[in-house]
Protein backbone atom coordinates (compact mmCIF):
# COMPACT_ATOMS: atom_id res chain seq x y z
CA UNK A 1 0.00 0.00 0.00
CA UNK A 2 1.05 3.76 -0.48
CA UNK A 3 -1.05 6.42 1.71
CA UNK A 4 -3.48 3.46 2.88
CA UNK A 5 -4.51 2.73 -1.05
CA UNK A 6 -4.16 -1.09 -2.05
CA UNK A 7 -2.43 -1.48 -4.86
CA UNK A 8 -2.79 -4.17 -7.54
CA UNK A 9 -0.52 -4.70 -10.88
CA UNK A 10 -2.80 -6.85 -13.64
CA UNK A 11 -0.68 -8.19 -16.39
CA UNK A 12 -2.33 -9.14 -19.56
CA UNK A 13 -0.58 -11.93 -21.05
CA UNK A 14 -0.31 -14.00 -24.53
CA UNK A 15 2.58 -16.87 -24.97
CA UNK A 16 4.40 -14.95 -22.50
CA UNK A 17 6.55 -17.74 -21.37
CA UNK A 18 10.09 -17.10 -21.97
CA UNK A 19 9.41 -12.81 -20.23
CA UNK A 20 7.24 -13.40 -17.52
CA UNK A 21 9.47 -15.18 -14.63
CA UNK A 22 11.48 -11.88 -15.24
CA UNK A 23 9.06 -9.67 -14.84
CA UNK A 24 7.54 -10.71 -11.90
CA UNK A 25 10.89 -11.20 -10.42
CA UNK A 26 11.13 -7.25 -10.40
CA UNK A 27 8.10 -6.50 -8.76
CA UNK A 28 8.23 -4.86 -5.77
CA UNK A 29 6.44 -6.78 -3.41
CA UNK A 30 6.92 -4.13 -0.39
CA UNK A 31 3.84 -1.66 -1.43
CA UNK A 32 2.28 -3.87 -3.94
CA UNK A 33 -0.74 -6.33 -2.63
CA UNK A 34 -1.61 -7.90 -5.08
CA UNK A 35 -0.82 -9.41 -8.55
CA UNK A 36 -3.23 -11.23 -11.00
CA UNK A 37 -2.58 -12.02 -14.58
CA UNK A 38 -5.09 -13.07 -17.15
CA UNK A 39 -4.06 -15.50 -20.01
CA UNK A 40 -5.49 -15.27 -23.35
CA UNK A 41 -5.75 -18.72 -24.26
CA UNK A 42 -2.02 -18.58 -24.95
CA UNK A 43 -0.35 -21.91 -26.99
CA UNK A 44 2.50 -22.16 -24.46
CA UNK A 45 2.68 -22.25 -20.96
CA UNK A 46 2.00 -19.18 -19.78
CA UNK A 47 -0.71 -20.47 -17.24
CA UNK A 48 1.52 -23.13 -15.83
CA UNK A 49 4.50 -20.83 -14.85
CA UNK A 50 2.57 -18.16 -13.20
CA UNK A 51 1.01 -20.88 -11.12
CA UNK A 52 4.41 -21.78 -10.52
CA UNK A 53 4.92 -18.74 -9.25
CA UNK A 54 2.42 -17.98 -7.24
CA UNK A 55 0.62 -15.63 -9.52
CA UNK A 56 -3.29 -14.85 -8.92
CA UNK A 57 -4.36 -15.74 -12.66
CA UNK A 58 -7.24 -15.93 -15.18
CA UNK A 59 -7.48 -18.20 -18.00
CA UNK A 60 -9.86 -17.28 -20.80
CA UNK A 61 -11.50 -20.92 -22.43
CA UNK A 62 -10.76 -19.02 -25.92
CA UNK A 63 -9.00 -15.81 -27.03
CA UNK A 64 -10.63 -12.44 -26.53
CA UNK A 65 -8.00 -9.95 -27.74
CA UNK A 66 -5.98 -7.39 -26.14
CA UNK A 67 -8.63 -5.39 -25.04
CA UNK A 68 -10.56 -8.19 -23.85
CA UNK A 69 -7.43 -9.09 -21.97
CA UNK A 70 -7.65 -6.25 -20.22
CA UNK A 71 -11.44 -5.82 -19.53
CA UNK A 72 -11.19 -8.81 -17.73
CA UNK A 73 -7.99 -7.27 -16.01
CA UNK A 74 -9.28 -4.24 -14.30
CA UNK A 75 -12.60 -6.09 -13.35
CA UNK A 76 -11.05 -8.64 -11.71
CA UNK A 77 -8.96 -5.58 -9.80
CA UNK A 78 -12.10 -4.14 -9.10
CA UNK A 79 -13.43 -7.24 -7.75
CA UNK A 80 -10.17 -7.18 -5.45
CA UNK A 81 -11.00 -3.93 -4.47
CA UNK A 82 -8.42 -2.40 -5.68
CA UNK A 83 -7.58 1.43 -5.06
CA UNK A 84 -4.94 1.74 -7.51
CA UNK A 85 -4.56 -0.63 -10.81
CA UNK A 86 -1.23 -0.67 -12.57
CA UNK A 87 -1.13 -2.62 -16.23
CA UNK A 88 2.62 -3.74 -16.65
CA UNK A 89 2.77 -6.34 -19.66
CA UNK A 90 4.65 -9.72 -18.58
CA UNK A 91 6.97 -9.47 -21.95
CA UNK A 92 9.69 -7.06 -19.64
CA UNK A 93 9.64 -4.70 -22.38
CA UNK A 94 8.97 -2.34 -19.33
CA UNK A 95 10.54 -1.86 -16.44
CA UNK A 96 8.57 -2.71 -13.32
CA UNK A 97 10.84 -0.68 -11.23
CA UNK A 98 8.74 2.45 -12.16
CA UNK A 99 5.41 1.28 -10.24
CA UNK A 100 6.72 2.86 -6.67
CA UNK A 101 6.57 6.24 -8.76
CA UNK A 102 3.50 5.47 -10.96
CA UNK A 103 1.28 4.15 -7.69
CA UNK A 104 2.39 7.25 -5.47
CA UNK A 105 0.90 10.08 -8.19
CA UNK A 106 -2.11 8.49 -7.94
CA UNK A 107 -1.94 7.70 -4.29
CA UNK A 108 -1.46 11.22 -3.43
CA UNK A 109 -4.25 12.27 -5.58
CA UNK A 110 -1.79 14.38 -7.99
CA UNK A 111 -3.70 11.75 -10.81
CA UNK A 112 -6.19 9.51 -12.09
CA UNK A 113 -4.53 8.25 -14.86
CA UNK A 114 -0.44 7.96 -15.10
CA UNK A 115 1.77 6.79 -18.28
CA UNK A 116 5.31 5.64 -18.53
CA UNK A 117 6.25 7.04 -21.74
CA UNK A 118 9.16 5.59 -23.73
CA UNK A 119 9.09 9.23 -25.73
CA UNK A 120 10.00 11.38 -22.32
CA UNK A 121 13.22 10.27 -21.71
CA UNK A 122 14.42 9.73 -25.50
CA UNK A 123 15.05 6.17 -25.30
CA UNK A 124 12.73 4.78 -27.34
CA UNK A 125 15.05 4.16 -30.63
CA UNK A 126 18.09 3.92 -28.26
CA UNK A 127 15.78 0.26 -26.64
CA UNK A 128 14.90 -1.21 -30.31
CA UNK A 129 12.15 0.84 -31.43
CA UNK A 130 11.92 -0.03 -35.00
CA UNK A 131 12.22 3.39 -36.90
CA UNK A 132 8.98 3.43 -38.96
CA UNK A 133 6.78 2.55 -35.73
CA UNK A 134 8.55 5.44 -33.60
CA UNK A 135 8.00 7.73 -36.97
CA UNK A 136 4.12 6.49 -36.37
CA UNK A 137 4.07 6.90 -32.89
CA UNK A 138 5.37 10.38 -32.98
CA UNK A 139 3.02 11.46 -36.41
CA UNK A 140 -0.01 9.79 -34.75
CA UNK A 141 0.54 11.64 -31.38
CA UNK A 142 1.10 14.93 -33.15
CA UNK A 143 -2.14 14.07 -35.00
CA UNK A 144 -3.94 13.12 -31.65
CA UNK A 145 -2.74 16.44 -29.60
CA UNK A 146 -3.79 18.48 -32.16
CA UNK A 147 -7.22 17.16 -32.75
CA UNK A 148 -8.12 16.60 -29.24
CA UNK A 149 -6.09 19.88 -27.85
CA UNK A 150 -3.83 17.26 -25.34
CA UNK A 151 -0.16 17.45 -24.80
CA UNK A 152 0.67 14.28 -23.88
CA UNK A 153 3.79 12.56 -25.11
CA UNK A 154 2.92 9.72 -26.59
CA UNK A 155 -0.49 7.86 -26.49
CA UNK A 156 0.97 4.13 -27.33
CA UNK A 157 2.74 3.18 -24.40
CA UNK A 158 1.84 -0.10 -22.51
CA UNK A 159 2.35 0.80 -19.07
CA UNK A 160 -0.27 2.39 -17.26
CA UNK A 161 -1.74 2.90 -13.73
CA UNK A 162 -5.34 4.43 -13.02
CA UNK A 163 -7.51 5.02 -9.90
CA UNK A 164 -10.06 2.64 -8.71
CA UNK A 165 -13.20 5.82 -9.65
CA UNK A 166 -11.55 6.18 -13.17
CA UNK A 167 -11.96 2.27 -14.26
CA UNK A 168 -15.49 2.31 -12.58
CA UNK A 169 -16.68 5.60 -14.24
CA UNK A 170 -15.51 4.67 -17.75
CA UNK A 171 -17.94 3.08 -20.24
CA UNK A 172 -15.00 0.86 -20.81
CA UNK A 173 -17.13 -2.25 -22.13
CA UNK A 174 -17.99 -0.23 -25.42
CA UNK A 175 -14.63 0.14 -26.14
CA UNK A 176 -13.02 -2.59 -28.65
CA UNK A 177 -11.31 -5.91 -27.70
CA UNK A 178 -8.32 -5.22 -29.99
CA UNK A 179 -5.64 -3.09 -30.37
CA UNK A 180 -7.03 0.03 -30.48
CA UNK A 181 -8.37 -0.41 -26.92
CA UNK A 182 -5.67 1.52 -25.37
CA UNK A 183 -6.23 4.39 -27.95
CA UNK A 184 -9.45 4.29 -26.68
CA UNK A 185 -9.07 4.36 -23.23
CA UNK A 186 -7.42 7.09 -23.02
CA UNK A 187 -9.34 9.36 -25.34
CA UNK A 188 -12.17 8.58 -22.86
CA UNK A 189 -9.97 9.82 -19.84
CA UNK A 190 -9.33 13.18 -22.06
CA UNK A 191 -12.95 13.40 -23.17
CA UNK A 192 -14.24 13.92 -19.20
CA UNK A 193 -11.26 15.61 -18.36
CA UNK A 194 -9.12 13.11 -15.99
CA UNK A 195 -5.58 13.99 -14.72
CA UNK A 196 -3.15 12.38 -16.74
CA UNK A 197 0.17 12.59 -15.46
CA UNK A 198 3.26 10.66 -17.25
CA UNK A 199 6.81 9.28 -16.56
CA UNK A 200 9.91 8.47 -18.51
CA UNK A 201 10.18 5.08 -19.03
CA UNK A 202 13.26 3.16 -20.78
CA UNK A 203 11.83 0.19 -23.06
CA UNK A 204 13.49 -2.60 -24.45
CA UNK A 205 12.76 -4.65 -27.75
CA UNK A 206 14.39 -7.88 -28.14
CA UNK A 207 13.23 -11.08 -29.82
CA UNK A 208 11.09 -12.43 -27.33
CA UNK A 209 8.99 -9.26 -26.30
CA UNK A 210 5.46 -8.93 -27.96
CA UNK A 211 5.05 -6.50 -30.59
CA UNK A 212 2.52 -6.27 -33.05
CA UNK A 213 3.38 -6.61 -36.92
CA UNK A 214 3.44 -4.27 -39.66
CA UNK A 215 -0.55 -4.81 -41.24
CA UNK A 216 -1.65 -4.62 -37.95
CA UNK A 217 0.23 -1.63 -37.32
CA UNK A 218 -0.81 -0.14 -40.12
CA UNK A 219 -4.41 -0.87 -39.08
CA UNK A 220 -4.05 0.36 -35.63
CA UNK A 221 -2.98 3.35 -37.37
CA UNK A 222 -5.64 3.96 -39.04
CA UNK A 223 -8.25 3.14 -35.78
CA UNK A 224 -6.08 5.36 -34.04
CA UNK A 225 -7.13 8.67 -36.72
CA UNK A 226 -10.70 7.39 -36.83
CA UNK A 227 -10.61 7.63 -32.57
CA UNK A 228 -9.27 11.49 -32.74
CA UNK A 229 -11.69 11.88 -35.15
CA UNK A 230 -14.91 10.61 -33.36
CA UNK A 231 -12.95 12.58 -29.94
CA UNK A 232 -13.64 15.85 -31.74
CA UNK A 233 -17.26 15.14 -33.47
CA UNK A 234 -18.15 14.36 -29.61
CA UNK A 235 -16.63 17.45 -28.19
CA UNK A 236 -18.36 19.72 -30.68
CA UNK A 237 -21.40 17.56 -30.56
CA UNK A 238 -21.68 17.01 -33.81
CA UNK A 239 -21.54 13.28 -33.94
CA UNK A 240 -21.36 11.35 -30.54
CA UNK A 241 -19.66 7.92 -30.49
CA UNK A 242 -21.03 5.07 -28.15
CA UNK A 243 -17.44 5.28 -26.38
CA UNK A 244 -17.96 8.93 -25.32
CA UNK A 245 -21.79 7.95 -24.36
CA UNK A 246 -21.72 8.94 -20.23
CA UNK A 247 -24.33 6.33 -20.30
CA UNK A 248 -22.47 3.27 -22.07
CA UNK A 249 -21.94 0.22 -20.41
CA UNK A 250 -19.15 -0.28 -17.33
CA UNK A 251 -17.80 -2.90 -15.78
CA UNK A 252 -19.37 -4.91 -13.80
CA UNK A 253 -16.78 -5.68 -10.62
CA UNK A 254 -19.41 -8.26 -9.48
CA UNK A 255 -18.85 -10.47 -12.75
CA UNK A 256 -18.08 -14.15 -11.55
CA UNK A 257 -14.56 -14.54 -12.82
CA UNK A 258 -12.32 -17.88 -12.48
CA UNK A 259 -9.04 -18.12 -11.14
CA UNK A 260 -6.24 -20.73 -12.03
CA UNK A 261 -4.44 -22.61 -9.60
CA UNK A 262 -2.17 -25.01 -11.95
CA UNK A 263 -2.93 -27.85 -14.35
CA UNK A 264 -3.24 -30.53 -11.32
CA UNK A 265 -6.00 -28.56 -9.51
CA UNK A 266 -8.95 -26.60 -9.76
CA UNK A 267 -10.25 -23.15 -10.83
CA UNK A 268 -11.98 -21.53 -8.33
CA UNK A 269 -14.53 -18.11 -8.20
CA UNK A 270 -13.88 -14.90 -7.13
CA UNK A 271 -16.21 -13.83 -4.46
Amino acid sequence: MINGKKIVVVMPAYNAEKTLEKTYEEISREIIDEVILVDDKSSDGTKDIAGRLGIKTIVHNENRGYGGNQKTCYTAALNENADIIIMLHPDYQYSPNLIPAMASMIAFNEYDCVLGSRILCGSALKGGMPVYKYIANRFLTFFQNALMNQSISEYHTGYRAFSRELLETLPLKECDDDFIFDNEILAQICFWNYRIGEVSCPTKYFEDASSINFSRSVKYGLEVLKVSILYFLAKNRIFMSKIFNKNGKRLDKNDKLFYYFSTETRSGAVK
